[in-house]
């Protein structure tokens, strides 16, 4: 029998599973933007921040507010040294190579940390005050999920107002439109692009600590199939569109949730063939994205 506040639960549920998608989409949204990669290993960096909360806060100690800043900044390290080391020799190159090397990384870095730590789940226990339930008539909700929603919505208005306002937002811009007349008009593109791995992979090891506090679990492999969701949610949306991988983001998390909630059971066991069936349903009526616009190749 449906019920209003049963519908409106996993809408919420919906809402908060699209900001960790939206959030990974934005970060590979502008590195596709700028290099046409299908960055896989951005999928590595959601496992590597969700390990290291792990271990800095819950194992050694360290306040969770300060271990939150600390993600960011190693997954900003982490995508400097990614771009550098396995990318930046390749570029101007085939684009499959690109492809093939962030595949290879990912590869790497999931069995590493598979022989590192450990095949088996380590439970993500996070504070009390993260966990402090509330009840209203039609929701219950934790502290945690009014965090990621906050988060998310502050970083994705920042972002956006970075990418339109400053000038190294107006450079990324240009660079993903056309990189050699970018460069030809001074644009350090080396710059650009580390820039551009660094807010990216920030935002994904952000969300591994997010994954882990909602759902209270990760794993080595935890963040393959985030990440493929993640670029899906960028196709989706619109390639190259910021508004659109947001759209696309919160489009999947919706679907997925609201799919396991109201379809029969045999259904909903096919939560991720659901959100692979919303990709072909919109390529085939908007190949470009629900936000995007239709590239006109010029002779």
């Amino acid at each position: 029998m449906f019920s209003l506040g049963y519908f409106l639960q996993q809408v919420m549920n919906g809402v908060i599973l699209g900001c960790i998608y939206a959030l990974l989409a934005l970060g590979m949204t502008v590195v596709y933007g700028i290099l046409r990669l299908i960055n896989f290993a951005h999928g590595a960096l959601i496992t590597l921040g969700a390990f290291f909360i792990y271990f800095v806060s819950f194992r050694w100690g360290l306040p969770l507010v300060g271990s939150v800043f600390l993600v960011l900044g190693f997954g900003a390290l982490m995508g400097l040294v990614l771009d550098i080391v396995a990318y930046r020799k390749l570029r101007g190159g085939p684009e499959v190579a690109l492809l093939i090397t962030s595949l290879g990384f990912y590869t790497f870095i999931e069995n590493f940390l598979k022989m590192l730590i450990s095949p088996q789940p380590y439970a993500f226990k996070t504070p009390a005050y993260l966990n402090t339930m509330f009840r209203t008539r039609f929701l219950t909700f934790r502290t945690i999920d009014i965090f990621i929603i906050a988060i998310s919505i502050t970083l994705m208005l920042l972002f956006h107002l970075f990418v339109k306002k400053s000038k190294m937002g107006i450079a990324m811009r240009a660079t993903s439109e056309n990189l050699e007349i970018a460069r030809i008009m001074g644009i350090e593109i080396n710059r650009v692009i580390l820039v551009a791995f660094a807010i990216g992979s920030a935002l994904a090891a952000l969300t591994g600590f997010m994954w882990g506090a909602k759902y209270g679990q990760i794993s080595y492999d935890m963040g393959f199939l985030t990440g493929v969701k993640a670029f899906v949610a960028v196709v989706v949306g619109g390639v190259g569109s910021i508004p659109g991988a947001m759209l696309g983001g919160f489009i999947l998390g919706l679907a997925e949730i609201l799919a396991v909630a109201f379809l029969p059971t045999t259904f909903a066991e096919y939560r991720d063939g659901i959100v692979f069936a919303i990709l072909i349903l919109v390529l085939l009526i908007k190949p470009s994205g629900l936000m995007g616009v239709k590239e006109e190749v010029r002779v």
